[in-house]
């Protein structure tokens, strides 16, 4: 039997405790939702709902995100095997900095985008191939990776999966209508700040890694 694959899971689960890890489930889920509200994923749901029936379009985006999160802790766990401790650290800084710094000066028309539908097969392999598409090496999923890096994998997947899930949602029920009501320019500078202070607790703990070596 191969041992590496209990221990690759065990690697995935960590030894974190309940508290710990309902914290990662928790900071993961508010960073990518404030991240996503408005973004182009809850576009293509919003848009697919408006002409389909919305079951499938909600089942389409959770497969699609499932593997997106799948693909993106386990290479996130890689790099934390691969590389020191402290070199994660900074480049998940260096990452987060940088997403923050784009969030803060993002504009409202910058997710306005003309969804293209992708014609002859089923809603939910549209909605699939769609969100994937748009979503794979998007500034979420390197989050995704970023934080599995550095925190409890599973807890970072449910946290993430759940926070995509709940704002495809909000994309299907309450429409473009509801949306445009909330100001979007106003979470992105939320999801900015949030960028920037999980920044600079990964440089912190890059720095006392550093420090201990």
């Amino acid at each position: 039997m191969d041992q590496s694959l209990p221990a690759s899971f065990s690697s995935l689960l960590g030894t974190a405790s309940l508290v710990e890890l309902s914290a990662t489930t928790a900071t993961s889920f508010a960073l990518i939702a404030a991240a996503e509200i408005g973004d182009k994923s809850q576009l293509v749901c919003m848009t697919l709902a408006s002409r389909h029936r919305p079951a499938p379009v909600m089942l389409g985006a959770l497969t699609a995100f499932a593997l997106l999160n799948t693909l993106a802790v386990v290479f996130g766990v890689a790099i934390a095997n691969w590389l020191p401790q402290y070199v994660v650290g900074a480049v998940v800084a260096i990452l987060f900095a940088l997403f923050g710094i784009h969030a803060l000066r993002a504009k409202d028309d910058e997710d306005d985008e003309e969804v293209e539908e992708k014609s002859g097969h089923g809603i939910f392999f549209t909605t699939f191939v769609l969100l994937t598409v748009a979503e794979f090496g998007d500034k979420t999923q390197l989050a995704v990776v970023a934080l599995s890096s550095t925190h409890v994998a599973a807890a970072v997947w449910l946290g993430a999966t759940a926070a995509l899930a709940v704002t495809s949602a909000l994309g299907i029920l309450a429409g473009r209508t509801i949306l445009q009501k909330i100001p979007i320019a106003l979470l992105h500078r939320i999801s900015g700040a949030f960028f920037l202070i999980l920044a600079l607790l990964a440089a912190w703990q890059a720095y006392a890694a550093y420090s201990g070596t």
